[in-house]
């Protein structure tokens, strides 16, 4: 059966309109037979230059580290990029920085995102780690990487978001 209609409520209270709303007239765009239409020769379409950003696993030409060019398609220059990103990192990372922030023993992730711009530069270099310290440092050596050849879609540079994870272990 269907379900019982709601309760009507007990006492209905008018209440009188105090504002006064002004109607909005809408003018007709119908024209006359004697309107003489104006014909347009050429419309100029401005080119607007976008940054626009492809992510990793949709864009047709990765970004390419430098030492990656030999690599065939994009996984394989994904696994380089990994591979030589972590190699630097594990070069110019300053480990010792964990041990003089106080920073008990243990593994210690370090969340690191940027871009590879149209030019093929570093930028919007954003860390999150377990201190403020570690964050700085990682920012630090991001900023150094290389120059790289930028990501491509459909022939153009464009710009390609990157992220890695940087772990190490801190000893007593």
């Amino acid at each position: 059966p269907p379900p019982p209609p709601p309760p009507a409520p007990e006492i209905i209270e008018v209440v009188e309109d105090e504002v006064e709303v002004e109607e909005t007239v809408i003018e007709s765009t119908e024209t006359e037979m004697e309107t003489e239409i104006v014909e347009v020769e050429e419309v100029e379409v401005a080119e607007v230059e976008e940054d626009i950003e492809v992510p990793f696993s949709v864009i047709e030409n990765v970004a390419v580290f430098p030492g990656c060019e030999k690599e065939k398609g994009n996984a394989a220059k994904k696994e380089c990029m990994n591979a030589k990103v972590n190699k630097f990192i594990g070069k110019k990372f300053n480990t010792d920085l964990a041990g003089d922030l106080g920073l008990p023993p243990g593994k210690k992730r370090i969340f690191v995102q940027f871009k590879v711009d149209k030019s093929g530069n570093i930028t919007s270099v954003g860390a999150r780690g377990p201190h403020p310290g570690l964050e700085k440092e990682a920012k630090r050596v991001i900023g150094l990487l290389p120059k790289m050849k930028p990501g491509k879609q459909r022939g153009k540079p464009v710009v390609m978001p990157f992220s890695i994870p940087i772990v190490f272990q801190v000893q007593d």
